[in-house]
């Protein structure tokens, strides 16, 4: 299902792929696609898509990357990892090496899922540069209280999965985008 709906959402927003890949690439420097290695599913890494958000020179958010990150549309190359079989629509948000790659026990599980697009963990830290800005010690308060929390919620997805739970996060999510109150239809 993911790669049919993928496959369709990757031909209806080529257009807003290209708009944005030129002006990501204008904005922050060419080319305007970011990769990164990010641990998936069974702790296989993969490379990651992304749109540029930060100028190549400078390493500071651009204004344009700013606008991206807050509607999220730097996460639109990701069509390509679900296209690809390595990520999913709905799973854990893939995490760089030393996060879900060093989980023991019980909370491995996680790594059984495929990473996905959107999440119950992405939703809730859909601010979380902002949380973490407020943090006398950003990396400290990710490790010991965000971190934990993600794979927490992650695991109880796992162990819930279901077709109702997918569908309320769906709706969470385009409530967001719609910029609608998403709660009053759960």
């Amino acid at each position: 299902m993911d790669y049919g709906i993928s496959f369709v959402a990757t031909v209806v927003f080529l257009p807003l792929f290209f708009v944005l890949f030129i002006l990501a690439s204008a904005d922050t420097g060419f080319p305007g696609i970011f990769t990164q290695e990010r641990v998936g599913r069974f702790g296989k890494m993969f490379t990651v898509f992304k749109f540029k958000t930060y100028h190549s020179a400078t390493h500071q958010k651009s204004s344009f990357g700013k606008w991206m990150r807050k509607t999220k549309l730097d996460e639109l190359p990701q069509l390509f990892n679900i296209l690809k079989g390595e990520m999913s629509f709905i799973g854990p948000r893939p995490d760089i090496k030393g996060y879900y790659d060093e989980l023991e026990g019980d909370d491995r599980e996680v790594l059984n899922l495929k990473p996905g697009l959107i999440s119950e963990a992405g939703f809730k830290y859909r601010h979380e540069d902002k949380i973490l800005s407020q943090q006398k010690n950003p990396l400290k308060y990710n490790d010991e209280v965000l971190f934990p929390d993600k794979v927490k919620m992650n695991l109880e997805y796992y162990r819930n999965l279901s077709f109702k739970n997918d569908l309320k996060l769906i709706l969470k999510v385009l409530g967001i985008v719609l910029n609608l109150k998403s709660e009053k239809y759960l």
